[in-house]
């Protein structure tokens, strides 16, 4: 059954699919109530409190510079209104500081005998002397990788610019390789289309300047060989310090936790009311609906995320400041960036990859949390499609970790396609944000019927999994968890 088909079938026919199969009467009950404990929690989302939230965000932002960025006191003030909501409604809130590596990109360029070349630098690249520098580019065998000192053979790489292919070992140690044979900056060429986007991890893994081209650029340089280029990376790396918002339910096991997610922060060049307001809006009306002690199975725990627009950074901190029991203990993790978009479309994440695009499956238990959020989005009337676990939100370091993931999304700058016009309205071929990151993502410009579903889908899940993570649409536990987790 596709997910485009299910508009005509209707929410109910899918609730009987979804508990099918239940050889027990308790099973099927336990299946049951999980599913009405999410509904009645999804019934209570109210449209005016989540635009509340919202307004309250932008005049946050009106009063801060004009954003809630990550760093900024626009974002120290959305922190405390968080705060302030959570514990007003029982919750015993904190606030962790994570400290992370902030990489800043400035001017960039590459050319060769008179031609320009478009490059990009790697992330954590270090900079190249001021004003540039012009020294000669010397390359290995045709397609040569630069893994190994051996593959250089007898080439000279004193003070000159290395050119490598893209391929099996990590950019930063064809950095390290090419420093050691004497190379002051390297050039990777890409393997594939599109120019090498890339990271080298971390601030002190490479040693000299490393920058990315494309395959038909690196074919151009070969052939240019003996020569020179001129090279410009103007980076920057700085230490820089934030905080997430975590708050828990006092009430339900801590042996089978529930994470709801949803960055706070925004981006410098606006007040980021669908990236990510929206998100935090629905994570937290629901969290004020559910209450710090609601009559739960399982426990809660809300997160909002900090400098999630600069890499990720607060999740990934939280994940790895989680010991190995700590990290069993999380059941499932459920994430929501981006739920109010103006051209919107109503995706869930592809836990099971039964679209076979992109990336593949979730760790075990995603295609039940997908499962869910799709009932969420056909109850609150409208049929979803699937999208890829494509590593752009927080839902990354709990995937990587082998944590069942999932949620809902509005969609960001992909364009929608006709058949997803045809099936939710709106413009085909046209973003599903055309504001993303810019400063026209105001309240003004937020689509609230998806605002709404989003919201209400999201507490359904929260809801369910919060009564059961066990059944036909649970998730691993106990030992099976943690075989599961171990073949990751």
């Amino acid at each position: 059954m596709t997910r485009i088909g299910w508009a005509a079938i209707g929410a109910v026919s899918v609730l009987t699919v979804a508990v099918a199969g239940c050889s027990s009467s308790d099973s099927g009950s336990s299946a049951d109530s999980a599913l009405a404990a999410g509904s009645a929690l999804a019934a209570q989302i109210d449209q005016q409190q989540l635009i509340g939230h919202l307004e309250q965000l932008e005049a946050i932002a009106a009063d801060n510079d004009g954003n809630r960025a990550s760093g900024t006191s626009g974002y120290d003030a959305s922190v405390d209104y968080v705060v302030r909501m959570l514990t007003d409604a029982g919750f015993d809130v904190q606030t962790p500081e994570f400290e992370f590596d902030q990489f800043i990109w400035g001017n960039q360029t590459l050319s060769a005998d008179g031609t320009d070349i478009p490059v990009e630098a790697l992330q954590f690249s270090p900079a190249t002397p001021d004003g540039g520098l012009l020294a000669p580019l010397v390359v290995g065998a045709p397609d040569a990788l630069g893994c190994t000192a051996e593959e250089w053979g007898d080439a000279d790489l004193t003070g000159a610019v290395a050119l490598v292919t893209r391929g099996t070992c990590e950019f930063s140690q064809k950095a390290r390789v090419a420093a050691e044979r004497g190379a002051v900056a390297l050039l990777i060429a890409n393997n594939d289309d599109g120019i090498v986007d890339g990271t080298l991890g971390g601030k002190d893994n490479s040693p000299i300047p490393v920058g990315g081209i494309s395959r038909e650029s690196g074919n151009e340089l070969r052939a240019q060989v003996p020569g020179s280029v001129d090279l410009t990376l103007d980076t920057q790396t700085t230490t820089s310090q934030s905080r997430n918002v975590i708050a828990q339910t006092s009430t339900g096991s801590t042996d089978n936790v529930v994470v709801v997610g949803a960055h706070l922060d925004g981006v410098p060049e606006g007040a980021g009311i669908n990236d990510n307001g929206s998100g935090v809006a629905a994570v937290l009306e629901t969290a004020r609906r559910l209450g710090g002690d609601p009559d739960v199975t399982n426990a809660v725990r809300f997160a909002f995320w900090g400098a999630e627009e600069l890499g990720l950074f607060g999740s990934e901190k939280y994940v790895e400041s989680l010991s190995e029991d700590e990290l069993l203990q999380i059941a499932l993790y459920l994430n929501y960036d981006m739920v109010g978009s103006p051209n919107a479309g109503y995706l869930t994440y592809d836990g099971d990859d039964s679209d076979r695009v992109g990336a593949p499956a979730g760790p075990e238990g995603s295609a039940a949390v997908e499962r869910i959020s799709e009932i969420g989005l056909l109850e609150a009337g409208v049929s979803p499609n699937g999208t890829d676990f494509d590593g752009r939100s927080d839902y990354a370091p709990f995937v990587s970790a082998g944590i069942p993931a999932g949620g809902v999304f509005s969609g960001a700058d992909d364009r929608k396609t006709d058949v997803q016009a045809e099936l939710w309205g709106g413009e085909a071929n046209e973003p599903f944000d055309p504001n993303y990151h810019t400063a026209q993502d105001t309240l003004e410009n937020i689509d609230r019927d998806a605002l709404l579903r989003h919201s209400r889908a999201a507490a359904f899940s929260v809801g369910a999994f919060a009564h059961s993570v066990e059944g036909p649409n649970g998730v691993p536990v106990g030992d099976a968890r943690v075989e599961a987790r171990a073949t990751q």
